[in-house]
């Protein structure tokens, strides 16, 4: 489509493909529709990145369409490599079991391990136990505890999904994809873009260094103002994790 004044611009037609405008050496020499209806014997076409924006807007819609009357929940991170025999799976499965006996959903990366365990407590206890996967190499999928599941292909539409359906945190012993996770909600609460939201850490061994090399060298050059104390709860006792994560939820009570 072009403008009656065409002839007078100085890059010459303005061609309109929906909200893109070009000009010039720009105006391509196919039409939307045409390549619509072109016979297509390849798939490369599933790869382009404006196809791309309509995967990521799919995920979207069907993350907000299968999570939107989840009701409270909590979001409980941690490793896949934990085993069933240790003290971290024990006790990342109690917390599952507390938070869905006072009636608040458990949400996890739906993995195995810490994940797993959460999720086994909650669905065991009765109670709501989502898993939000992602799409990985190696993978395992969802766990069998889940009886509410969905695997994402993009990181960043899933972690919308974590915050934005949790209204509080609890972080077990994990690698870079829990500490990816944690810095995450972190820098969102340390920045208000998030309301406050109670993260609480699992495992004092485990978690104390990195805080203090967060108050101490990190702090000291100048990189943090601090890490508010008020944001996070170290604990090694999974009942108190569980009552200060759900804390900020009204009407729930734990015991």
């Amino acid at each position: 489509m072009s403008n009656d004044n065409d002839a007078d611009a100085p890059l010459g037609q303005t061609y309109h493909r929906g909200p893109i405008i070009m000009r010039g050496d720009m105006i391509p020499a196919d039409n939307t529709t045409a390549n619509l209806l072109r016979p297509d014997d390849g798939t490369g076409w599933l790869h382009m990145d404006p196809w791309r924006v309509l995967r990521i807007q799919s995920e979207f819609v069907d993350g907000f369409g299968a999570l939107a009357e989840l009701g409270p929940a909590v979001a409980v991170f941690g490793s896949a490599r934990t085993p069933a025999s240790d003290p971290a799976y024990e006790a990342a499965r109690h917390m599952g079991e507390r938070l869905a006996q006072a009636g608040v959903a458990v949400i996890t990366g739906g993995g195995p391990g810490i994940m797993e365990a959460a999720n086994k407590g909650a669905a065991l206890a009765g109670g709501k136990s989502v898993g939000l996967g992602i799409e990985l190499p190696h993978e395992q999928g969802i766990n069998d505890y889940v009886n509410l599941g969905m695997s994402f292909r993009y990181f960043f539409v899933r972690k919308l999904m974590f915050v934005k359906y949790s209204s509080g945190i609890i972080v077990c012993p994990g690698g870079f994809g829990t500490l990816d996770e944690m810095f995450e909600v972190l820098t969102l609460v340390q920045t208000h873009k998030v309301d406050g939201m109670p993260i609480v850490l699992v495992g004092r061994d485990y978690w104390q260094g990195l805080f203090d090399w967060l108050e101490g060298p990190v702090k000291e050059h100048g990189m943090i103002s601090g890490v508010d104390p008020r944001l996070v709860t170290i604990t090694d006792d999974p009942d108190e994790a569980v009552r200060v994560a759900a804390g900020a939820i009204p009407g729930v009570v734990i015991n």
